[in-house]
């Protein structure tokens, strides 16, 4: 089965501590890598989950604060240091481009790496489209111009039935085809169906990541159905008007995100300084909606 994988590099919010680091997550999707976001403690936390960024080809911005972007340069500076080849795709809002190419071209002379920016806006739309995923952003409600992302996978190929491929003396150039759906027509007009020869596909999973916004049910219809849904959550009930002044939610609010979008699953993170633990955020979002998982730094949550 094809791995989906969620890593968990960082999942504090603007301040680091001795408990989280700044936001950082990685798709291990089909052995390719994606990251969302880049604070700063990116790369060691990496070094300490055994993550090659050699599979690294895509890094997704939400938006141009620092704890979600301040540890890029210096990631793609250690990778050109390391001799990575191949091309890195960032997308990020216009702004966050000029600004990166500024620093680039400043501090890592002579990149080993391709470095491609995929200009992004505040908007619903599909930024990317391969083999096997699509990527779309949806717009959020934060104090400067921010999206979430959703990952999902695109069908995948039916299973063959080995007996009856042999049994109908199936040529092996036309069994791709026949993976995808297609019927098996023999020489002589014979037709037999797709559904004679193989089992159904496995699943196809999908993820969305939403950080950072105040609550804001319109992110609902197109996070619908996802099998899981990263909110942030950085405060807890006690503080739900500090919060909306910092266009934040607290773990309640995106539990009622999750509840409302019928999601499988959620995943807490962003967590602000303030608290020493996160059972509060755990036990006030289970009263909401349920499953419930607390981020923390080296959790690696399959999807498949």
């Amino acid at each position: 089965m094809a791995r989906f994988e969620v890593k968990i590099l960082g999942c504090g919010s603007a301040t680091p501590t001795l408990r989280h680091n700044p936001t950082c997550q990685v798709l291990d999707i089909r052995d390719t890598l994606y990251m969302v976001d880049c604070g700063e403690g990116t790369q060691l936390q990496a070094r300490k989950m055994r993550i090659k960024f050699s599979r690294l080809r895509h890094i997704f911005i939400s938006h141009l604060h620092g704890d979600h972007c301040l540890g890029l340069v210096g990631l793609l500076s250690t990778l050109s240091l390391h001799g990575n080849s191949g091309k890195i795709t960032i997308h990020t809002f216009k702004e966050g481009a000029e600004m990166f190419q500024r620093m680039l071209d400043f501090f890592c002379h002579n990149l080993s790496v391709e470095i491609d920016f995929n200009i992004i806006k505040p908007e619903r739309a599909v930024i990317l489209e391969n083999d096997a995923i699509t990527v779309e952003t949806v717009p959020l409600n934060h104090r400067v111009p921010t999206v979430g992302f959703i990952f999902r996978e695109k069908p995948k190929p039916r299973h063959l039935r080995g007996d009856m491929m042999e049994y109908h003396h199936v040529p092996i150039h036309l069994r791709q085809g026949i993976k995808q759906g297609e019927d098996y027509i023999k020489e002589d007009g014979t037709v037999i169906p797709n559904s004679w020869l193989t089992t159904d596909p496995d699943p196809s999973v999908s993820y969305a990541y939403i950080s950072d916004t105040t609550y804001y049910p319109p992110v609902v219809d197109a996070i619908r159905g996802v099998d899981l849904l990263y909110h942030e959550a950085t405060y807890a009930d006690d503080s739900t008007e500090k919060a909306h002044q910092r266009f934040h939610s607290t773990a309640r609010e995106a539990a009622r995100i999750a509840r409302d979008a019928e999601v499988k699953g959620l995943l807490l993170g962003h967590f602000s300084k303030s608290y020493l633990s996160e059972e509060e955020h755990l036990a006030q979002a289970l009263e909401e909606f349920s499953p419930v998982t607390i981020a923390n730094e080296g959790l690696t949550i399959p999807l498949l």
